[in-house]
């Protein structure tokens, strides 16, 4: 079958409705502009013929009641099909409490958005002729429904993964989840601050996946623009809505006239709004404002473990490090660093520049 198909992807919405939104001094997120955002990408897809949307989590501030309905409702009325996952911020416990929804509640918000079956976190769906949909949940809680600091799939939602792909041999399978599967930063899954973003168990669902002929990912949760591959399974990244740059993702799914499948991935940025006209500058510098203690546990910790004193005198030159990252295709030089911290922040550097546009060969 030939497949050809057009659609969206924007991740980390953080939706805030304006009586949600709390003070916090140190905030990474510009939940300000979660609404009026969401709403310019809405304008700009109504102008395009995409087939679906596709939302990998983080929906909401923190998984408050009031976010969550309003988001339900204005995803009703778009004339194409969203599809989502639950983030981590979307079910910070376990169970309901004053604040949040609980992680029970969440599949009857999205009834309409992949969660037919609404006893279940995890779902699968035809979404065009021959094009699946697996929307997997990746949040984790211990036994007293606090959240885990990483993600994982627990052995009932793999094997459930399984007996799914013995059924989808001739379709084109794209998995959706929140938390990272491939590694998008060096050394992501043993770095103490890259480890949160990325699944525990993430071989064995690369594994699975593998075997079944995935080869396509779909991730949020690092709020960074990235495209990384594991041994011919792409897994593309999508930052967030509320914090810099502000992108979203056009992809074209094609096949030729020779039977060669491939991605063209665009991205796009919202640079401006109402009241923010300056956008880019604004939210670059709300991260850099806020990159201090960041960067100096970036310096103090492992592999680089500098003296508090050097990593002092050094984050100041990392003050746009993260923001650079969270951009795309971005090329980091310090010379001035010893040599070792030098190789380690250059390491972050692109290797190819394909993180915001490209075009995807799939084998």
């Amino acid at each position: 079958m030939a497949l050809n198909f057009r659609f969206a992807v924007a991740s980390d919405l953080h939706i805030a409705v304006p009586n949600t939104i709390a003070e916090q001094a140190h905030r990474f997120h510009l939940v300000e502009v979660s609404i009026p955002a969401f709403e310019v990408v809405l304008e700009n897809l109504s102008k395009l013929d995409i087939d679906f949307l596709l939302l990998p989590g983080d929906l909401t501030q923190d998984g408050e009641l009031e976010n969550h309905t309003w988001l339900s409702k204005k995803l009703a009325t778009l004339p194409y099909p969203v599809y989502v996952v639950p983030g981590n911020h979307d079910v910070p416990t376990k169970f309901t409490n004053d604040y949040s929804i609980g992680l029970a509640d969440f599949p009857s918000y999205y009834h309409h958005c992949g969660f037919d079956y609404q006893e279940r976190l995890y779902y699968t769906k035809q979404i065009l002729p021959g094009v699946r949909i697996i929307g997997l949940n990746s949040n984790q809680f211990d036994s007293s429904g606090k959240q885990e600091y990483t993600g994982g799939l627990e052995a009932e939602q793999l094997d459930w993964l399984k007996q799914v792909l013995t059924t989808t041999k001739e379709e084109l399978v794209m998995v959706m989840i929140h938390h990272n599967v491939i590694e998008h930063l060096p050394d992501q899954s043993n770095n103490s601050l890259g480890r949160r973003y990325i699944l525990e168990n993430r071989l064995a669902l690369l594994d699975i996946l593998q075997s079944a002929g995935v080869k396509l990912i779909f991730t949020g949760h690092l709020h960074v623009q990235d495209i990384a591959e594991y041994q011919g399974i792409y897994e593309i990244t999508t930052g967030s809505l509320v914090t810099y740059p502000h992108p979203y993702r056009i992809i074209d799914f094609t096949t030729d006239s020779s039977g060669q499948q491939s991605l063209k991935i665009e991205s796009h940025r919202v640079n401006s709004l109402p009241n923010f006209p300056n956008l880019s500058d604004i939210s670059r510098n709300w991260l850099g404002d806020r990159s201090f203690r960041f960067m100096f546990k970036l310096l103090t910790n492992p592999p680089v473990s500098l003296s508090p004193e050097k990593a002092e005198k050094l984050a100041p030159s990392l003050r746009y490090f993260w923001a650079d990252i969270a951009g795309g295709d971005a090329v980091f030089n310090f010379p001035e660093f010893p040599p070792h911290a030098r190789q380690y922040f250059e390491s972050f550097s692109a290797a190819n520049s394909i993180d915001n546009n490209a075009t995807l060969l799939l084998q």
